[in-house]
């Protein structure tokens, strides 16, 4: 897959915003954004020229997204990092492990994967540390140490 995949970032960085603003975990986000996933990284162009809080409303209200009890945020003890931040912490897995046509394939595994909870828990230094460590605790199915 291309390093720097700008609709693969876009993508991840949506998800992030939208269960941030609906207290849902990211797995759940994207299942109910079923094909929407498709089409909001195929029109990642279009899209991140408008506000990312209002392409976010428009898909929680389109998928009828409610609220949920996973807030990760609030949590924090520390700095919160930015959703732009972990959208390219996910983006990065992805690519990593992943090629381009197995790019959906890689989101609903990646987010769904153990790591994925351990990266969320922003108590942790896990999301900032190397992407090659990220992709070898992956593959690894563990923290490697």
């Amino acid at each position: 897959m291309n390093k720097n995949n700008n609709a693969l970032f876009y993508t991840c960085s949506l998800i992030e915003f939208i269960s941030r603003q609906t207290n849902n975990h990211r797995n759940t986000v994207i299942n109910l954004l079923g094909n929407d996933l498709e089409r909001i990284y195929n029109y990642s162009d279009i899209f991140h020229q408008e506000p990312i809080e209002k392409v976010a409303d428009d898909f929680i209200t389109r998928n009828n997204i409610s609220t949920g009890q996973f807030d990760n945020v609030s949590e924090c003890k520390y700095i919160v990092p930015g959703y732009w931040d972990i959208g390219e912490v996910f983006e990065r897995l992805i690519e990593d492990c992943y090629d381009e046509e197995n790019v959906f394939v890689g989101i609903r595994e990646v987010y769904d994967s153990w790591l994925a909870d351990k990266i969320l828990n922003f108590n942790t230094d896990l999301y900032y540390q190397p992407r090659d460590y990220l992709r070898e605790c992956y593959k690894e199915g563990k923290i490697v140490y």
